[in-house]
């Protein structure tokens, strides 16, 4: 005999539940989308890690070669390589840390800033075209949503 589906609850399987999974993936295609388009505005200059590496220090401010690794989940080799791609084409800069002359830190070039910011640019316009076709509550709602959501799957 066939048990009942269960919900990620542990009860069984939930309509609404399942209605809200596939709405947020609806959403989460839409917006992949979104930033896969972001991407391909810049992809003849840097390949998709190495845009990784770049937001990721353009975002959390100078940063060590290890939290690099760390935060990509990658190996330190691995890191180091691209790291290294990036300075040599001049987007990313090496210095000694302010707070530890025996660390590097890693810091963006006005180059790295400006292709950073292009990505940006491109992904608040194309959210923007799509948030106007919502009404003000509407997107007063889907904001405090996704901050929730975002806070829910641990986003700083």
């Amino acid at each position: 005999m066939n048990s009942p589906a269960r919900s990620p609850s542990g009860g069984r399987s939930n309509k609404k539940f399942d209605r809200q999974v596939d709405a947020v993936m609806w959403a989460s295609r839409a917006l992949v989308g979104i930033a896969a388009a972001s991407v391909a505005e810049v992809e003849d200059r840097v390949s998709i890690p190495q845009l990784r590496v770049l937001v990721l220090v353009g975002t959390r401010g100078p940063l060590s070669l290890a939290v690099v690794a760390d935060e990509l989940g990658v190996d330190p080799s691995n890191a180091s390589r691209t790291v290294d791609k990036l300075i040599k084409a001049g987007l990313l800069d090496r210095r000694d840390a302010p707070e530890d002359r025996r660390r590097l830190a890693l810091t963006l070039t006005p180059s790295g800033a400006d292709l950073v910011q292009t990505v940006t640019d491109h992904r608040r316009d194309a959210i923007a075209a799509v948030l106007k076709r919502l009404s003000a509550s509407q997107r007063d709602n889907l904001a405090v949503a996704l901050d929730a959501f975002a806070d829910a799957a641990g986003e700083p």
